[in-house]
């Protein structure tokens, strides 16, 4: 049965590690930059100019302080008590394993492009491969399916178009082998709703993870 309701997806504002070209993943704690905190005040206004004041929207976020920012930017122009936001592990970005944390720049000069054509990051060695990123997301669905109406859900580059991909029934990817939707840059918001998916607002931030 399709779930009642919209979903609205978007992407955390920069942040430092994305600002000094580092390779965030999993990182609990790196906080926005001021680009961060103006591209959430974009969706934050966005949002509003779309669902109004007090919309009756399920707040929910990543664990990460990033995702946690965004939405508080965002909650306060639409009135909402963030407080009210459920948090869970699933919705976290990719594990970067040995290459988190550190630059762009290091892991390439040892390894090669570690980003693709398409935006997407190659797994590390020892970090999450993208079928088990489709596995937690769906976990996560099933678990919230009966949520009743609306709701906002601030993940990250690379789990977000997993999600996306999950919900829209996309195509299982040839190499990374979930289905992954099309990137878009940080501080974007899509809305999914029966399976199809509407780009509500382009954010200014990097197209890659």
């Amino acid at each position: 049965m399709a779930r009642r309701g919209r979903d609205f997806i978007a992407r955390h504002g920069e942040t430092v590690f994305n600002a000094a070209r580092r390779l965030q993943g999993d990182h609990l704690h790196t906080p926005l930059s001021r680009a961060g905190f103006a591209q959430a005040d974009e969706m934050g206004r966005t949002l509003r100019n779309t669902l109004g004041v007090k919309p009756k929207l399920a707040l929910w976020a990543s664990n990460t302080g990033r995702a946690l920012q965004t939405l508080a930017v965002i909650a306060e122009h639409l009135e909402l008590d963030w407080h009210g936001a459920r948090q869970d592990l699933r919705l976290t970005e990719i594990g970067m394993g040995m290459w988190g944390g550190r630059y762009y720049s290091d892991v390439i000069g040892e390894v090669g492009p570690v980003v693709t054509a398409e935006g997407l990051l190659r797994p590390a060695p020892d970090g999450e491969r993208y079928d088990q990123i489709a596995a937690r997301v769906s976990g996560w669905l099933a678990d919230t399916d009966d949520d009743p109406g609306d709701r906002l859900v601030i993940m990250h580059g690379i789990s977000s178009r997993v999600l996306r991909g999950v919900m829209t029934g996309g195509e299982v990817h040839p190499e990374f082998g979930a289905p992954i939707a099309a990137g878009l840059p940080q501080g974007s918001v899509v809305a999914i709703e029966r399976g199809v998916e509407t780009v509500i607002h382009t954010g200014a931030g990097y197209a890659p993870a």
